[in-house]
């Protein structure tokens, strides 16, 4: 299982306790607005409110805070503006770099999390670095979970002065949603600021007790925001995107192309209340404009996961989660109109969307694999999530998708419950498809999941049971597994030291699962065990061990692998991090028991204020029988260069070379595949509605008889423009 990135799992650690509130702030109603400029040298901010961060909360447990931060608040009526004031013993070791939208999380930054409906169920993070970057995020109580793809449309600056930096930030409430009142408002909040030097220190004007495990119930309150204006929260976006490719299938042979294509579009957002918001799209701009992140398919029998980056189905998409993974819209991947609602009135919250895709894209999950799959047919899909907070701590819901094409439907229906108490929760759904395939007889399954967790700050846990008939589908999800059942219990221990010892942290995991098929034949038994510890310059390393007994293909497979992670930030600037693997593995296209050999060494590197560079490479060798079943080299470099807030220049490399050896291969296979693709783009963004992309990409392929050539080319520009009243 993979690592999550450092910077959010950061956050979600720093997050995972209760704080004990600070006393409640009153927002002031001021007249006029400030220049957001980053040097609060306005009268507005002398009529503010305002407090001090006065508490390290990571690292330290509640601890004084070591520098200080002051807080200035008030609103406008149309408008809640903020302002850090950030000291530094060290200003020069600030670290801040111009960044695009949400990238700056390794970064100084300061910002807010705002429970707008104050029942500790979901909120706003917004955060920016010292030179104005933003970070936005939308937080989620019941899973912990932080999606940063939701892009709200609010105004940030800073700047680094002599004694520290200052932050401004201007958010207009027509990009909140909260309760639909005239009267005075109570909000929860938690003020926080980021400061990486040797240790990643948190600052809050919250304490925060790490035996407890909910963090919105515990923050802080704004109270005021009488008679506040949303504004019309009318948003039209068009866009017009254009491109022209060629491809070919062999060197030598010349390019084939369908033409020049421009392709416009509409969306349209209409908030007619602080608490619901409609979406309509119109031939929408579904063009994704950064390709995906490199993975490393060798030796896996199920689909990779990509997340989804396009703007119509990430704006609400919390609203569709549950438990499994039931809504995955990528699998709508060419719609020619869409219609979303998303909204919450008292404890009730819910979502739908409506799409007609010209093609049918779906995941063909089975016991041991998965494949992707696509019916050349249109479909039309829906999908609609309700959920009813019972007590803040406690809620039920219901979730329904369909897809229907000629001679092809897939229907699915989900119940799923939540209840909290202390250190104990318990989640639970039941899930039930139909599907009838073109050509094929229809089929029928059930599914249901429970999971019980206990988190307290020294030790937690968890066990969850699942179980998926063979028949069960939900082609609008991500389901890639069925037919089968799991039991899997994991416990944990952890050890606070103090935040100037060599570690201030250390955590020992536990992990058994047991995997059958449907009819009790075991799959896997699976124990890990894991030692992991946080030191010096922000350093993370953790060693683990695992054992794995496989059956595959009527066989019995005896799996060892250790392993170690490893993370630090040497100087400024400078992150590295590394994973490697080594033992026993089984060679499942050849069932056969291997000897597997792994290293991701990743460097990411700020070379000044505009400049960085990532390069993460994946090294994978499978050997047996004196030989190497294969080799896989795959490496992702992505060079940016961002001249503005606004503007940003960004190269991407993509280079895939395995080699395999058809002497320890029970089938036909090539001596060597390999590819190369990269992307170069210029974008510029005005705000996350308003922008101009122009780019160019292109692909190489080879392997041991042909030499690489050019397969494919791309030209393409994307405008977009924003409008608002």
């Amino acid at each position: 299982m993979r690592l999550l990135s450092f910077p959010l799992l950061v956050l979600l650690l720093a997050q995972a306790g209760v704080a004990r509130a600070a006393d409640p702030v009153d927002v002031p109603h001021l007249d006029g607005k400030p220049k957001i400029d980053g040097r609060m040298d306005e009268p507005f901010w002398q009529q503010a409110a305002h407090f001090e961060l006065t508490y390290e909360t990571k690292p330290g447990e509640n601890t004084p805070a070591s520098t200080k931060t002051t807080v200035y608040i008030g609103e406008n009526g149309s408008e809640l503006l903020v302002a850090f004031v950030a000291e530094d013993p060290d200003p020069k070791q600030i670290r801040a770099y111009l960044r695009d939208r949400d990238s700056a999380y390794n970064d100084d930054f300061v910002g807010m999390n705002l429970d707008t409906f104050d029942d500790q169920r979901r909120s706003y993070e917004l955060y920016v670095n010292p030179l104005g970057a933003q970070m936005d995020l939308v937080y989620e109580e019941a899973n912990h979970n932080e999606d940063d793809s939701w892009d709200g449309l609010w105004q940030s600056a800073g700047e680094i002065n002599a004694k520290g930096y200052i932050v401004e930030i201007a958010v207009p409430f027509s990009t909140l949603r909260f309760k639909s009142s005239k009267d005075a408002q109570q909000w929860g909040a938690d003020f926080v600021r980021f400061r990486p030097r040797e240790n990643r220190y948190r600052l809050s004007n919250n304490i925060q007790d790490r035996n407890k495990p909910c963090y919105l119930c515990g923050i802080g309150k704004l109270r005021g925001f009488a008679g506040i204006d949303p504004g019309r929260n009318l948003e039209i976006a068009s866009t017009v995107t254009m491109h022209y490719s060629q491809e070919r299938n062999a060197p030598a042979t010349p390019f084939t192309s369908d033409g020049f294509k421009v392709e416009p579009g509409v969306d349209v957002k209409w908030a007619p209340s602080t608490n619901f918001t409609l979406n309509a799209t119109i031939n929408p701009d579904f063009s994704q404009v950064e390709s995906d992140s490199s993975q490393l398919s060798v030796n896996n029998t199920f689909a990779l996961f990509f997340p989804e980056k396009r703007p119509f189905f990430l704006e609400g998409a919390d609203y569709f989660s549950t438990p499994n993974q039931l809504v995955y819209t990528r699998n709508v991947n060419d719609p020619d109109v869409g219609l979303r609602a998303t909204g919450r009135n008292g404890q009730q919250t819910y979502g739908v969307f409506v799409a007609r895709d010209t093609v049918t894209d779906l995941l063909l999950p089975g016991v041991f694999g998965s494949r992707l799959a696509r019916y050349d047919t249109a479909s039309n899909d829906a999908a609609l999530r309700y959920r009813y907070d019972l007590t803040n701590t406690a809620s039920v819901g219901v979730l329904a998708t369909e897809r229907r094409g000629d001679d092809y439907h897939n229907s699915l229906q989900a119940v799923d419950g939540r209840w909290q108490q202390g250190h104990h929760t318990v989640i639970g759904q039941f899930m039930s498809s139909s599907t009838h395939d073109p050509g094929k007889a229809s089929i029928d399954g059930d599914a249901y999941y429970v999971e019980y967790d206990y988190d307290s700050r020294n030790w937690s846990g968890f066990f969850f049971r699942n179980k998926f008939d063979d028949g069960f589908r939900a082609d609008l999800g991500f389901i890639g597994q069925v037919g089968y059942q799991q039991n899997y219990f994991g416990l944990n221990r952890a050890w606070y030291g103090d935040k100037d010892k060599f570690f201030n942290q250390i955590r020992l995991s536990a992990r058994w699962n047991d995997d059958r098929t449907s009819d009790g034949t075991l799959m896997q038994l699976k124990r890990e065990i894991f030692l992991g510890a946080n030191g010096p310059l922000q350093s993370y390393i953790e060693l683990g061990h695992v054992e794995r007994d496989r059956q595959w293909r009527g066989q019995r497979f005896p799996e060892k692998i250790n392993r170690i992670y490893g993370e630090f930030k040497p100087v400024r600037g400078v992150g590295l991090t590394l994973f490697v693997r080594h033992g026993d593995m089984t060679d499942l296209a050849n069932t056969r028991l291997g000897k597997v050999t792994s290293m991701e060494p990743t460097i990411t590197l700020n070379l000044g204020r505009s400049l960085s560079l990532t390069v993460d490479h994946n090294y994978e060798r499978l050997s047996r029988d004196g030989g190497n079943v294969y080799v896989a080299n795959l490496t992702d470099l992505r060079l940016s260069w961002q001249f503005s807030l606004r503007q940003r220049l960004r190269l991407a490399l993509v280079r895939n070379d395995i080699t395999f050896d058809p002497r320890l291969s029970s089938f036909p296979v090539p001596e060597r595949d390999r590819s190369i693709s990269s992307q170069l783009i210029y974008s510029y963004k005005i705000n996350p509605g308003t922008a101009f992309f122009a780019g160019y990409a292109d692909g190489y392929q080879g392997d041991e008889t042909t030499p690489l050539f050019q397969r494919e080319r791309t030209l393409f520009m994307k405008f977009a423009y924003a409008w608002e009243r």
